[in-house]
């Protein structure tokens, strides 16, 4: 269809010039390079060129008809509410099914004919208000909604599709109210500290704001940037990813069922509150990355898209193309011209708005393939992801998405969440991919889970452990995690409640017995979480109080389990508390992750494996110019065990799994220092000795490196 709002404008601005520069710089690259990265996509040329003029389609007819993506990107500045110098309100929504609307709110007594909007052929309602002695026509913090009529004569009512604020009274009602925002403009917050620059390591902590508090309560944005902030920084992480930002009717959804997209959850504060938390971040060097949910949308009525102007495929799919069976959700029509403002000026609102630095895209497997991924499993055949179960339009918003953020915020990050494999996911749209910066290994939790499920620790098959970390395709930059918030969920364990189970209950206090299942499960948790830092990808994620090993799982307050929070919070007191051997492990986390600011293991090439040692239960590896050795034997230590290394030097220990500052034995003297001797062994130049107990992670490096 045609564009409202500034349709036709000459792609002769500002935004159209960038954006055409865009699109020759796409188009003048030889096209599809991305299968000289990967020649087995050559016998699919055809749909990859598919996918990539379909996006340089998008490209060429936003820049004729929208004056470029620049302007395309920033709908907010037109629809919903906007807020002129002279006190004027203006008020757009697109709802072409709709015979009439009218703005109703506590400003107009709820009067439902009291303020009429006016519809264009785009089918755009708008209004303005003019400013009432001498004060904004709405009060700033003041209820609203739009009121509409259907073909069929049926008054609706519906909050607002770009509204900013909304909230939610449970002793009322379950349904949000959307509110006027417009504070004095001497009380907005102000940004104090620059965004950080892009990290060539990226260390992410996993966070949801509700959940971060040791109180049977839900936490605050204002709670989480004075307690969680400190301790993010202590523990070396650079990148926090929040979850269940965008607001959403359900709690107990962990944020993924969201009504008000352009909306900051109220649940937790302010929306100056969230942008004290982005901007104190910023000035602590992290960088904040926001769960984005682009993928599906709550089925509300009431306070969400769903229906909104009483059609059933205004934002999303008619019929059973536009829901989504398992999650009981809708599908956005990713091919519509409106749906795409609404979709790319969200991701620009969330980046001017509240300064986040970048995103991770959730549910990416179900944007893109017809099947949502629903009783489908992938075997990693290139078939399966071309030909009639892929979303083309899917995959092309993705593009366009990954395409601007990159454009117009160079510093960007942008992360996939996807279980297909999908290739060219992290190769740039000039080269015929997908863009993203960073896809989720999120083969590599479900491995750890099975291991400590399904074998005893002298079936833990070191070659397995080897292949699955290092199994992703190269040249895409892969973010690797030994758990994350879905492993914690109810009806699963965390790592260190499988290794430890009803002991943690009993003898996690340093005033007990150091058990030997105390033993084992502190020793695996450390060695885990470390094999998988050095060998799973480019970059890492942890799952908030996984890093100290939290125990029990994850459930929100609903009403199988009485509304009770017991089980949604962080119970961060544990670490706090010197007598509990929970302090071991969040040190542990900070030494690794420190270490490898230092380093830069996860910036450098993919590591040379030297040993997979089945009876011996040992791994050795180089990256980084660190030796890394790993004894998971359940019962042998090795004195003098001879281990292969490229380069020659002196050699000494910079992270030790077993010293008694993180809960070990303290076998090993960390002054030693280890000399090569120039003998070939395990196809290395040169070898060293070592002496590595039973469950333990020694990395050395050399010692004119420390």
């Amino acid at each position: 269809m045609s564009t409202p709002g500034d349709s036709n404008v000459p792609a002769d601005g500002t935004g159209g010039d960038q954006f055409m520069v865009m699109s020759q710089r796409s188009t003048n690259t030889p096209l599809l390079g991305v299968i000289k990265l990967d020649p087995w996509l050559s016998p699919f040329k055809d749909a990859l060129k598919s996918r990539f003029n379909h996006a340089q389609k998008w490209i060429k007819t936003i820049n004729d008809t929208e004056g470029g993506f620049e302007k395309f990107s920033k709908g907010f500045e037109k629809f919903g509410f906007n807020i002129q110098d002279n006190g004027d309100i203006s008020y757009r929504e697109w709802a072409p099914n709709a015979t009439a609307a009218f703005l109703i709110g506590d400003f107009n007594d709820w009067n439902r004919d009291a303020t009429p909007m006016t519809k264009d052929h785009y089918g755009v309602w708008e209004l303005l208000l003019h400013p009432k002695d001498g004060k904004p026509a709405i009060p700033h913090n003041s209820k609203i909604k739009i009121s509409m009529i259907t073909p069929s004569g049926e008054r609706i009512e519906r909050v607002p599709a770009w509204i900013t604020r909304v909230t939610q009274d449970l002793s009322v009602s379950p349904v949000y109210d959307a509110v006027f925002w417009n504070p004095p403009k001497s009380e907005r917050y102000v940004f104090k500290h620059p965004k950080p620059k892009k990290p060539k390591s990226v260390r992410i902590y996993e966070a949801h704001v509700g959940i971060s508090t040791p109180e049977l309560k839900v936490g605050s944005y204002k709670e989480f940037t004075k307690d969680v902030l400190p301790r993010i920084k202590h523990l070396g992480y650079n990148v926090i990813q929040l979850m269940a930002v965008m607001e959403h009717a359900y709690y107990a959804s962990f944020g993924y069922q969201v009504t008000s997209f352009f909306a900051a959850s109220s649940r937790y504060g302010f929306p100056d509150d969230l942008k004290e938390l982005i901007d104190t971040a910023h000035g602590l060097g992290i960088t904040v990355l926001l769960d984005m949910v682009h993928s599906h949308a709550c089925k509300n009525v009431l306070d969400g898209l769903n229906m909104f102007d009483g059609s059933d495929h205004l934002y999303f799919h008619e019929g059973a193309k536009g829901r989504h069976e398992l999650w009981d959700s809708r599908l956005f029509n990713y091919g519509s011209h409106e749906v795409l403002r609404f979709l790319l000026s969200n991701l620009r609102f969330w980046m001017d708005e509240y300064q986040f630095d970048g995103f991770r895209f959730d549910g990416v497997t179900s944007m893109m393939y017809n099947h949502h991924g629903i009783g489908t499993g992938f075997s990693g055949g290139y078939h399966e992801y071309f030909g009639p179960n892929v979303d083309e339009q899917g995959v092309v918003y993705l593009m366009l998405a990954n395409e601007m953020l990159h454009h117009l915020y160079p510093e960007t990050i942008t992360i996939a969440e996807d279980v297909s494999g999908m290739p060219a996911l992290c190769v740039a749209l000039s080269l015929g991919g997908i863009g993203f910066d960073y896809r989720l290994a999120m083969a590599i939790p479900d491995m750890w889970i099975k291991i400590l499920k399904e074998k005893t620790d002298d079936q833990w098959d070191m070659s397995n452990i080897c292949f699955t970390l290092t199994n992703r395709r190269h040249g895409e930059n892969t973010i690797a995690y030994a758990e994350s918030h879905d492993q914690a969920l109810v009806g699963d364990k965390s790592l260190l409640m499988w290794l430890c189970d009803k002991e943690l209950y009993t003898h996690m206090s340093t005033m007990t017995e150091f058990t030997p299942v105390i033993e084992r499960g502190l020793g695996l948790h450390k060695m885990i979480r470390l094999i998988t830092h050095g060998l799973g990808g480019e970059g890492y994620l942890n799952f908030e109080g996984n890093e100290f090993g939290h125990p029990e799982w994850l459930d929100f307050p609903r009403a199988g389990n009485d509304n009770s929070f017991w089980y949604a919070r962080r119970q961060f007191n544990l670490v706090d508390d010197e007598l509990l051997r929970y302090r071991f492990l969040n040190e542990f986390d900070s030494k690794m992750e420190w270490t490898e600011e230092k380093f830069g293991w996860l910036h450098s090439e993919q590591a040379y494996i030297s040993l997979k040692n089945e009876s011996d239960k040992v791994i050795v590896f180089e990256r980084a110019g660190l030796l890394w050795i790993f004894n998971f034997h359940p019962s042998k230590s090795y004195a003098d065990y001879r281990v292969g290394v490229e380069q020659d030097g002196t050699y000494k220990v910079v992270l030790n799994s077993d010293s008694k500052e993180f809960g070990g034995l303290g076998r090993i003297d960390e002054g030693t220092r280890f000399f090569t001797t120039p003998f070939g062994w395990n196809g290395r130049k040169n070898f060293t000795q070592v002496y590595i107990p039973t469950r333990t992670a020694i990395v050395l490096a050399l010692e004119s490196k420390i």
